[in-house]
């Protein structure tokens, strides 16, 4: 028990008293292009490699594309007994409008000692910031453990993650038993305090395009104009579901209402505030629920053509169990038969318009830790988080979609957790921001679980 304190008492204050060297290290990555797409990761990766490498920290870099790369780091050598994995990834989204910004996206703008602005400053180089501070810290106190923390910063994450995270486990990874996984990902909800993510919806967004014959505006029955059948497709898009077989959500309403409760005072409390917040009631509705949302729709390029194709994105967000195949073919159905037009398929021949053409525009799967109720590693990471941020965390899924999936769903690491500093609402947003005591909470969450599992 000494040594437990001692250790505790020496990780605190060598954050305490080299904090400005740590948030140098996060302004830094966030002033450093690495904006998806086109990616340019490696201009992350390297900077990582020798803030590690400075620290005595063994690193490989692994270049792939143009200017982009994965990194694995890891404390030790020694990869036969526990092993734990923090990744994070080094691609941020474009800024948008520069005029829009009130400080420029890679300017890594400090205000009052206590906001960092910038592109990526929630999602997420502060995390990914964190978890190599985190492992350079363990490293350079020379605190003895019986066990491998390994950093994987990754790349491609904003467009798929293939790139990135995928190609890491099937690559480097692989040989290593991983224990569980963190994902540093920004995980604080606002209103709602800091969540540990447990799983995540899945994202399918498809291309419809609606194939018709062009003519003149003046003759419009000389024509077939796909703008009128893609509206009719869109007005049906509501009966998608008696085409797709019900599944049951992994957590229910009542359920999820009691884990996210368990972050207030009593029940009653979390209660009225739920009764009171819209925001609140949709947050858990999207997380029991098969969802769509008609997101782009493109037809025409002149006022006076009739326009021979339309075309639309649909973004749908899958539960865990729904599968991308069972969409397309509900959505198939539902054209085909409501509408009485002929959806194109791979063995088709030259089609008579009109006619339809369904592509996977982006995928990722859906993914869910099943056992994570009964994980004392879990309990244990949850009573470390809440010790240092003075409030209590609580578990949730994640109503979006991260590279978690690629370590659940391959069998890799099913216990794998999404948690990170930052506030989920504020990324992709203009004016991104992180705040400095988050992110110096997040170091030592990182810092003190790592030791404690690995010890």
């Amino acid at each position: 028990m000494r040594r437990k304190i001692i250790t505790k008492d020496l990780i605190l204050r060598e954050i305490e008293e080299n904090k400005e060297e740590y948030i140098r290290f996060l302004v830094e990555l966030i002033q450093t292009d690495s904006y998806n797409p086109p990616g340019n990761e490696k201009n992350v990766a390297v900077k990582i490699e020798k803030y590690l490498n400075d620290a005595g920290v063994e690193t490989k870099l692994f270049p792939f594309g143009d200017n982009r790369a994965n990194l694995v780091a890891s404390l030790n050598n020694n990869f036969n007994n526990k092993n734990l994995l923090y990744n994070g990834h080094m691609d941020v989204v474009p800024p948008g409008s520069l005029e829009d910004w009130k400080y420029p996206p890679l300017s890594g703008t400090i205000k009052r000692n206590k906001f960092i602005y910038g592109r990526g400053a929630t999602d997420m180089k502060s995390g990914t910031a964190a978890i190599v501070v985190a492992l350079k810290i363990l490293k350079k106190l020379n605190i003895k453990v019986n066990g491998n923390l390994i950093v994987n910063a990754v790349a491609d994450e904003e467009t798929g993650g293939e790139g990135g995270t995928k190609w890491s486990i099937e690559n480097v990874l692989k040989p290593y038993n991983i224990d569980l996984t963190i994902i540093a990902e920004p995980s604080r909800l606002n209103p709602l305090p800091r969540a540990i993510m447990v799983g995540e919806k899945g994202r399918l967004v498809l291309k419809i395009t609606v194939y018709g014959v062009s003519t003149h505006a003046s003759m419009p029955f000389m024509g077939i104009n796909p703008i009128y059948i893609m509206s009719k497709i869109i007005e049906k898009l509501d009966k998608l579901e008696d085409y797709i077989p019900k599944i049951k959500p992994p957590l229910s309403t009542d359920k999820l209402k009691k884990m996210v409760a368990a972050s207030f005072p009593s029940f009653e409390i979390f209660e009225r505030i739920y009764n009171e917040q819209p925001l609140l009631q949709n947050a858990l509705r999207a997380l029991t629920e098969f969802t769509k949302s008609l997101t782009i729709i493109n037809g025409g390029i002149k006022d006076n053509v009739v326009p021979d194709k339309c075309e639309a994105l649909i973004d749908f967000r899958l539960l865990p169990g729904q599968e991308a195949l069972v969409i397309i073919n509900a959505l198939k159905s539902l054209i085909e038969k409501d509408l009485k037009i002929t959806v194109k398929t791979d063995n088709s021949k030259e089609l008579k318009v009109p006619y339809v053409d369904i592509e996977i525009n982006q995928f990722s799967e859906p993914s869910y830790w099943k056992d994570w109720e009964s994980s004392k590693t879990l309990q244990k990471f949850k009573t470390i988080a809440d010790d240092i941020y003075g409030k209590k965390s609580f578990f949730i899924i994640y109503t979006a979609s991260a590279d978690a999936h690629y370590l659940r769903n391959s069998g890799f690491c099913p216990q794998t957790v999404l948690f990170g500093p930052g506030v989920g609402t504020t990324a992709h947003s203009v004016n991104e921001y992180v705040e400095i005591e988050d992110y110096l909470n997040a170091i030592k969450v990182y810092t003190f679980f790592a030791y404690d599992f690995l010890k």
